[in-house]
């Protein structure tokens, strides 16, 4: 990618431990290198998000504010991102927000003030990478356990084996001396907000079903992503 502006990244199997629709913060454990990644980003001046679908709450699993306290507590231990969007809905509800669908991406973009196409979207099945696609973004997967093989296979060159080596492979694809951090502060920074800066993604990219538009921007986000060809995922739905 010729220029790189943020980094948004998946939570559960990506930068937190899966836990099956976990809505209790105690039980939030970040992955080897989370932390570092997230770190490594916002030292070199990009803005950091989360894009997550948490269709518990959709499915009568999970409440909006028991996700919210889960992000919460995940933020604190993750050193702080600047914006957390979910996307609410079952599967069934053909939302227009939930990955492989691109509203998720769009919505953070949005709110962190950046071209789509100047993000890097990390996270551990295939969704996540085709959501990226689908936004005009830049998607790279992170495997583990839990990632079906046939995923890993398709993914194969678009991969990295955890989430601090591919924010370090972006940036220095992106021309940025690692290891080198940027003088002053980052180019994003805003006061630090109360949790309102974690929220499901607006009604706009998540309610709206696939239209065609003489907007260009609500069009693409209302856009289907390509069907995974290489069937369902390999673990939980989120």
């Amino acid at each position: 990618m010729s220029r790189l502006s943020a980094v948004l990244f998946d939570r559960d199997g990506t930068l937190v431990v899966d836990v099956p629709y976990n809505g209790d913060p105690e039980r939030v454990r970040l992955l080897p290198g989370a932390a570092a990644a997230v770190a490594l980003a916002r030292a070199h001046g990009l803005a950091t998000g989360v894009v997550s679908n948490q269709s518990g709450i959709g499915r009568g699993l999970l409440t909006t504010e028991q996700v919210l306290r889960v992000n919460e507590r995940a933020d604190e231990l993750l050193g702080g991102l600047d914006t957390w969007v979910f996307c609410p809905h079952a599967p069934e509800a053909g939302c227009a927000c939930r990955k492989p669908r691109p509203g998720l991406v769009h919505a953070a973009a949005e709110r962190l003030g950046v071209p789509p196409a100047e993000c890097l979207v990390i996270g551990d099945i295939a969704a996540d990478v085709l959501a990226a696609r689908a936004a005009g973004a830049r998607g790279v997967l992170v495997p583990n356990a839990a990632t079906a093989p046939a995923e890993v296979e398709r993914f194969a060159t678009e991969s990295a084996p955890d989430a601090l080596t591919a924010v370090r492979a972006a940036l220095i694809e992106a021309g940025v001396p690692v290891g080198r951090r940027t003088s002053g502060p980052p180019t994003h920074a805003r006061p630090r907000q109360s949790w309102t800066r974690s929220a499901p993604a607006d009604a706009a990219a998540c309610d709206r079903p696939p239209a065609a538009s003489s907007d260009a921007v609500t069009h693409e986000r209302a856009r289907c992503a390509v069907p995974d060809a290489a069937g369902p995922v390999g673990r939980w739905p989120a």
